[in-house]
């Protein structure tokens, strides 16, 4: 007689997938999608991203009945498709008259139990408390004889949401996330993770968005960690993926993950680099813009833009068009040439020394007596604008500005000129790390003339210009803005960094007064602890001015 056995081991997918905000029929064709394979696979569970339903963050879409209605119905009908394995699903629920960020337990076509997120982030890019309210007790379900403990992303940077799951007899812990990336983030989030692991004892499965969501990137780089803490399995980041854990469910060793694949991390310019161009590439497919167009000066800021776009859209998506003056050396022209047949896009010349000496005619008399300054200078940026705009409407290509988060700090941009776009690529990206993102893409082919990224910075509105005619080195500036910008250091804080007084006067002065600007500068990725977007909200008009 055959004797039946227990199994000693669990099977879960995590599917990190990448979703649109607002498109809820989509997302829920990804997730059963995901369903399918994971029940090919031989999983028993899958568990998909925070709020996958909606995409993350859905923002004032929650204020919306129809649109809460629309994810309920869809939640129902998913609910109808999944059969044969266990789904976690995140979606908002709104229940008693409140609005919750929720995930839900959907089995043989039923919605067998639903969590409320405890822990609501408001700070930096979140805004969470506007939409939901927060949940206060533990869920966990039985899976296989597993009792598995259900968190949503920040719950687990508190330590409270993980021991209440614990008292209610949790045995691992499974936590949905759309956790937005910015440089060194994943260090963070194993550093908090582990933390939850070690005060429990339990091991956790950490499933994450992937995918561009306006300024913000996802980056998933999902894991795994065991009861000790250790990472025993990590997936790809910047990519789709659908994983199989093995969870081991013997009596000596239960609910413990097995060792699996751990994808090495990327350097910090491999990863910006892929999340810049993941960035662009969901904000103008998602969006179904025809292309990207942007101005080719023959300088780095628009060159990384142009590898970028290419690397993101494909050469065939790609217009660029150099506007030479009488300021534009002759290296520019040919370097930008030389750049454009390299990747093989779309290349034109708009000279607009014409379009300048017709402006300068037209102002003459009011001109009179009055010498050639910033006035003459931004002229020439905002026929260069107002060309490709032309350009954009006319092709329905959106137009990619190409100035960097250094120049954006401190107003070295024209408004209605250089800032006139709809995606500022750059906007979070520092002048020196411009740098070295060029240097790595170089790595993997040379796309970027070594010329651009050797000769000194110019803005060539003038004869002879250098960026550092107007601006301290930019080794000197970025130090300066990051304390200022994203660590809000005092004047005194960055006097001991070892910068003289006169620097961090001239700079903090330029990135207070120049909010103005960036109020009105497109959206771009963000990739720092605190970028000029969601993360900054600085007051245009303020008497406050902190002086070394």
């Amino acid at each position: 007689m055959q004797v039946a056995t227990i199994s000693q081991s669990m099977h879960l997918a995590i599917a990190q997938i990448n979703c649109t905000v607002g498109d809820i029929a989509g997302n829920s064709g990804k997730i059963v999608a995901a369903v399918s394979h994971a029940k090919v696979q031989g999983a028993s569970l899958l568990i998909t991203p925070e709020l996958a339903l909606t995409g993350y963050p859905p923002e004032d879409l929650l204020l919306r009945e129809d649109f809460n209605q629309a994810s309920e119905t869809a939640l129902i009908e998913l609910a109808k498709k999944t059969q044969g394995i266990t789904l976690l699903v995140g979606h908002p629920r709104v229940f008693e008259g409140a609005c919750y960020n929720a995930a839900s337990v959907l089995q043989d076509g039923k919605i067998i139990a639903t969590y409320h997120k405890q822990a609501l982030p408001n700070h930096t890019v979140f805004d969470e408390l506007r939409y939901f309210k927060a949940g206060t007790t533990p869920l966990v379900f039985e899976h296989q004889g597993v009792k598995c403990g259900v968190l949503i992303c920040a719950d687990i940077w508190e330590a409270n949401p993980a021991k209440l799951a614990k008292q209610a007899g949790a045995e691992i812990l499974l936590t949905l996330n759309a956790s937005p990336y910015h440089m060194e983030k994943q260090d963070s989030r194993h550093e908090v993770a582990s933390q939850r692991v070690l005060e429990t004892g339990l091991a956790l499965v950490y499933t994450n968005l992937i995918g561009g969501q306006d300024e913000l990137v996802f980056d998933g780089a999902s894991f795994v960690l065991d009861r000790s803490g250790a990472v025993v399995q990590q997936l790809p980041a910047f990519e789709e993926a659908l994983s199989l854990v093995e969870i081991d469910c013997s009596a000596d060793n239960k609910a413990n993950p097995n060792q699996a694949q751990v994808t090495p991390a990327l350097a910090i310019e491999a990863s910006v680099y892929q999340a810049i161009t993941l960035g662009l590439k969901d904000y103008v497919t998602k969006n179904k813009f025809k292309g990207v167009v942007l101005g080719l000066s023959g300088g780095i800021d628009s060159a990384l833009t142009l590898a970028v776009a290419v690397d993101a859209l494909g050469a065939d998506q790609v217009r660029v068009v150099m506007m030479p003056s009488e300021f534009t050396a002759d290296m520019s022209v040919s370097d930008a040439h030389l750049m454009a047949d390299t990747l093989g896009v779309r290349y034109s010349e708009l000279p607009i020394s014409p379009l300048f000496n017709l402006f300068r005619e037209t102002l003459a008399d009011e001109f009179a007596g009055l010498p050639f300054d910033t006035t003459e200078e931004n002229l020439q940026a905002r026929i260069r604008g107002m060309l490709l705009m032309a350009l954009s409407n006319k092709f329905g290509s959106i137009v990619l500005t190409t100035g960097n988060k250094s120049e954006m700090a401190v107003g070295y941009s024209t408004l209605y000129g250089d800032m006139a776009g709809g995606f500022a690529l750059l906007k979070d990206v520092p002048k020196t790390l411009v740098y070295a993102l060029s240097n790595y893409r170089n790595s993997i082919s040379t796309v970027i003339p070594e010329r651009i990224i050797t000769r000194p910075p110019s803005a060539e509105l003038r004869h002879e210009q250098k960026d550092q005619d107007s601006l301290p080195a930019y080794e000197i500036l970025d130090a300066i803005m990051e304390a200022y910008v994203e660590h809000d250091a005092s004047h005194a804080d960055i006097l001991a960094m070892g910068y003289r007084a006169q620097d961090v006067n001239r700079v903090t002065s330029l990135i207070d007064r120049n909010e103005y600007k960036r109020r009105q500068s497109p959206i771009g990725v963000r990739i720092t602890q605190r970028g000029f977007g969601k993360d900054r909200r600085y007051p245009i008009t303020s008497k406050f001015l902190p002086k070394a």
